[in-house]
């Protein structure tokens, strides 16, 4: 078989549709979370997934769209909770992301004990995604992308100074829930490609490597999601080829741009330090 022949499979096309649309949302979002030092969020949202995903397996109701509003509220639930108890946001996090995985362990045990489904969910099972998720991903995802774009401005504000967004007259609380809705979702729509178990490295680490070279804002948006689309691809298809999990791999990929970006990072710093100094030099001479 020729390497790219597994392109050809109709099962890889799902995944790959999918994947980079999940991709591509994920990566945009955390260049926002990762900004507002909100990196956690996803991790303590994906084991409030956990739970959900043993309330819809318990009830013999579709896993994915049992988590969508109990995630949701989840989220809404951390907000009031540093909003109301005026406890720190990784206190809140903490909180909820404890009862949603407590919940899932007494849910799970209730209904038999761990089986193949909740496995693929919390290690990710993208090359068994079936049309309709394919649908509802890439549905969902340009909704969330949509509704980032819509309020660009706003977010790009409160994502480099809340305090003087808010005196702008910037409906900071407003945006935060909007935010924290988004990123829920993501969470649960990208379970099925990396597993609740690495949610928050696809959040984090494209936004991080795009933040460690990219120039700009915008810059580092477009270059999150084409690091996202590339360990996507790269990822599938090298797992296919290796038969290891996809999910893993796909982290993997992520992970290698990510080192080689901090590398060509301080390669950058270092030779703007060196021409700054060079300038400095010449200026006293």
């Amino acid at each position: 078989m020729h390497l790219f022949d597994v392109f050809h499979y109709q099962f890889i096309q799902r995944a790959l549709l999918a994947g980079c649309f999940i991709g591509v949302l994920c990566s945009t979002l955390g260049v926002f979370l990762v900004l507002r030092r909100l990196s956690l969020i996803g991790d303590g949202l994906a084991h409030v997934t956990f739970g959900s995903i043993a309330v819809g397996l318990l009830l013999r109701v579709e896993p994915l769209y049992a988590a969508i509003p109990l995630v949701m509220l989840s989220s809404l639930g951390i907000l009031r909770l540093v909003d109301k108890a005026k406890i720190y946001g990784d206190t809140a996090i903490g909180i909820v992301s404890s009862l949603g995985v407590a919940t899932g362990i007494i849910l799970v045990s209730v209904s038999g004990g761990f089986n193949v489904d909740l496995f693929s969910y919390l290690f990710g099972s993208i090359l068994s995604i079936s049309r309709a998720e394919v649908v509802t991903s890439v549905v969902l995802s340009l909704l969330v992308i949509l509704l980032l774009a819509l309020f660009y401005h706003d977010l790009v504000a409160i994502a480099f100074d809340e305090d003087c967004a808010k005196i702008a007259g910037i409906q900071t609380r407003r945006l935060n829930a909007i935010l924290i809705l988004l990123t829920a979702l993501t969470v649960v729509l990208a379970m099925k490609v990396v597993g609740i178990m690495l949610v928050s490295a696809l959040l984090i680490l494209p936004a991080s490597a795009a933040l460690q070279v990219a120039g700009g804002f915008k810059r580092s948006l477009l270059m999150a999601a084409a690091f996202a689309v590339f360990s996507v691809v790269s990822g599938i298809w090298v797992s296919f080829l290796a038969n290891v999990p996809t999910g893993g791999t796909i982290i993997l990929v992520n992970f290698l741009i990510f080192l080689a970006a901090l590398g060509w990072g301080a390669k950058s710093v270092v030779t703007r330090q060196a021409f700054q100094e060079g300038q400095a030099g010449r200026a006293a001479m």
